[in-house]
């Protein structure tokens, strides 16, 4: 009888102890929606992490891909400018030698001036000579013969025959002979006198002559000449830079910067000063010596701005700037 009592009780009391099933389901349901929830984002967000790894890989390809034709741009100009450069500095030559030609034809034309000059200056001395001749040759106004009826006084001095030479020996006198009737007979010969150097224009030209028909031997021994015979006339001056020209053209430019600096340096106002810079500068750069070469070449433009040569350096200063 207690038992079937007690029974109620135990089941009573057990059912207080254990939680209802429904409940624990319904937080697990909860629980699991929550980790959907949270693997669905963490997918949301890889995915757009994904999208924006590939939106930044494109923009990285492409910036990429600009800086390869930046590049490949930046060589065409580089090319370009290089090319242009040369051809510039082909241009500047070709100006350079035209420039050359023009300044050898004022020389031409100066020495012709000169050699005119001295045949101009020959004429005049020949006509005073000539007139001089013919006033010595004409008989003066005055009338130098005697009044009429009157008869000269005869010389009252008598004449004295001349002593007779007598013959010497062995160079010495005769006894007896006067001292004043004596002629020497071993008078030495005179000493012969070198020939004068022919006018400086007519050597000039001729070297000047040689020199444009390529002859560089036979103008650099002419022009030479010029220098030994008149060094202190402008057209030595010229002849140093043609020296210099020279050697230039063969190849020795060491000897030719030499040449430059007596131009420079004994010539300060010759008309080859410019020209005498500006090659100095080309023979120093052909030299490898670039920076004495390149303040050779600003030295020319601040002497002598806006002039043909001072053109001829920026265009080279300009290629070298260009091919470094």
């Amino acid at each position: 009888m207690k038992l079937t009592r007690l029974a109620p009780v135990a089941l009573l009391t057990c059912s207080l102890f254990v939680p209802p099933a429904f409940a624990v389901n319904k937080d697990m349901v909860q629980l699991q929606t929550q980790v959907q929830a949270l693997q669905d984002a963490v997918a949301r967000l890889q995915q757009a992490n994904d999208e924006r790894m590939g939106v930044l890989r494109d923009l990285v390809q492409q910036t990429a891909d600009s800086v390869n034709r930046m590049s490949v741009t930046v060589d065409g100009l580089h090319k370009q400018v290089t090319a242009s450069a040369e051809a510039q500095s082909g241009k500047s030559d070709q100006i350079n030698s035209q420039v050359q030609a023009l300044n050898d034809a004022l020389d031409e034309l100066k020495a012709r001036l000169g050699r005119m000059e001295k045949s101009l200056t020959d004429v005049q001395n020949q006509q005073q000579s000539i007139n001089a001749k013919l006033d010595n040759g004409v008989p003066s106004g005055g009338n130098t013969a005697a009044p009429a009826g009157t008869n000269p006084a005869p010389d009252m001095t008598p004449y004295t025959p001349p002593a007779p030479v007598v013959p010497s020996r062995k160079g010495k006198p005769a006894p007896g002979t006067p001292m004043t009737q004596t002629q020497p007979t071993d008078t030495p010969a005179a000493q012969p006198v070198a020939d004068a150097a022919p006018p400086v224009a007519d050597l000039y030209q001729t070297a000047y002559g040689d020199y444009v028909a390529a002859k560089y031997a036979l103008a650099s021994a002419e022009f030479s000449r010029v220098i030994q015979y008149y060094p202190d006339n402008a057209l030595a001056g010229n002849a140093n830079f043609y020296l210099g020209e020279i050697d230039y053209r063969a190849g020795k430019f060491p000897t030719a910067i030499k040449f430059y600096d007596k131009v420079l340096e004994q010539y300060p106002g010759n008309n080859k000063t410019a020209l005498s810079h500006l090659h100095k500068g080309y023979a120093l750069i052909a030299t490898r010596q670039e920076a004495a070469g390149a303040r050779e070449l600003r030295a020319l433009i601040a002497r002598y701005p806006g002039t043909p040569e001072a053109n001829q350096a920026k265009a080279k200063l300009n290629g070298l700037k260009a091919s470094r």
